[in-house]
């Protein structure tokens, strides 16, 4: 036997430890499976959700666009209702970091005015001469913070004689960056009051024809197929032409989303119709039935909640349909009327098409219609995907 000791076995030096590095092993197929069903279904729809990249890109745009609709004056750059009569059609402001060559702190140039030689439009140009710089936190116009308290500090602006309009101006000299944002409010909460309205009916009369049957199911079930059978956009512009034109804008905004609600509801009623008679055969609720639960209770504890996933995916896919329906109202001109600003109302300046081909900022609110559609509708997919963490 060799006296000569491996390297592992020598002593190590005076002084010092020696140590070993272990790796964490890899968890084996039954750990992975066992964590997986032990997990609890938020956490289960959680990972499935974050795993959908274009329904969290959706839901967080709608997240951007939902806190610049709530906080509108403090990034508007300028009042929803002040007029510029020198800037009629201004194009989008440029916001410049070079000049002559030299870099510079954000700015914009001043604006020279004058007249097209033929048309006798407003032409703009840059004057070089004349520079502004952006500043960010300025105080300016006064605004209600989410309707609590009034304040003057916006995120940028410029000193005047300069004026920065992002989105560009339209026929009567209003800035459209600051009605985009403040047309959102309108816009997007019509839809979420729209469809809450839309979703107690549907799920309060289709449980009500679901679970009762016999003469409640009859007469619900006649009234939703009269309502389907009515073609959509006529039946909103008779109702719509019903409301009277001197009513206050927050009466005719409240009477345009029960309007879109009348008709939204019926889709949801048959649908929870379908569940309900699907599930109130189910040991769970019969236990309940004989235990002496009353039948509100029954309905909307036990019954509801079996499908509440489907729920969370229909009101995340009817949004739209409701911001598409105001929209589609304001435009023709019989939904929100002036001075109420939303999308659809902004879009009315954009029925001409000489209009739209000489100032195509114009069709700016249209855009975020567009875009805030398929966003609801991204995050509609995901959730849809994850309505069921079970299903592999």
């Amino acid at each position: 036997m060799s006296s000569r000791r491996s390297q592992d076995d020598a002593p190590a030096p005076t002084g010092i430890a020696r140590y070993r590095i272990e790796t964490p092993a890899e968890p084996s197929a039954d750990e992975r499976g066992e964590r997986y069903y032990m997990a609890s279904s938020w956490t289960l729809i959680r990972r499935r959700f974050l795993k959908h990249r274009l329904a969290v890109f959706g839901s967080v745009i709608l997240l951007i666009i939902y806190l610049l609709a709530a906080f509108a004056g403090f990034f508007s750059v300028a009042d929803t209702y002040e007029r510029h009569p020198d800037h009629l059609f201004a194009p989008p402001t440029r916001v410049r970091l070079f000049h002559d060559g030299r870099l510079h702190r954000p700015f914009v140039y001043g604006l020279n005015v004058g007249r097209h030689p033929e048309t006798l439009a407003p032409v703009y140009e840059d004057d070089r001469e004349q520079i502004f710089p952006v500043r960010f936190l300025v105080h300016g116009h006064e605004y209600r913070v989410i309707g609590l308290f009034s304040s003057t500090l916006h995120l940028l602006g410029v000193d005047r004689p300069g004026y920065v309009f992002l989105f560009g101006t339209d026929s009567l000299g209003r800035d459209m960056f600051s009605r985009v944002l403040s047309g959102a409010r309108i816009s997007l909460s019509i839809g979420l009051l729209g469809v809450t309205i839309s979703f107690v009916l549907g799920c309060l009369l289709g449980g009500v024809s679901g679970y009762f049957g016999g003469a409640a199911d009859m007469v619900v079930q006649r009234i939703i197929e009269f309502l389907q059978s009515l073609p959509t956009i006529p039946l909103w512009m008779a109702l719509a032409a019903a409301v009277p034109l001197n009513w206050p804008p927050l009466r005719i905004y409240f009477m345009i989303t029960v309007i879109l609600s009348l008709v939204g509801w019926t889709g949801l009623a048959r649908v929870v119709r379908g569940k309900i008679l699907q599930l109130r055969v189910e040991d769970y609720v019969m236990a309940a039935a004989v235990a002496g639960a009353p039948e509100r209770a029954i309905i909307f504890r036990h019954l509801l909640p079996g499908f509440m996933s489907y729920l969370v995916v229909h009101i995340t896919l009817a949004v739209p349909y409701m911001i598409l329906g105001e929209t589609a109202l304001s435009f023709i001109g019989i939904g929100l009327r002036p001075p109420v600003v939303s999308w659809g109302v902004m879009l009315q300046q954009a029925q001409n098409v000489r209009t739209v081909a000489l100032h195509p900022w114009l069709l700016i609110p249209a855009l975020f219609v567009v875009f805030t559609v398929l966003c609801f509708n991204f995050a509609g997919d995901g959730l849809r995907d994850v309505a069921d963490p079970y299903k592999q």
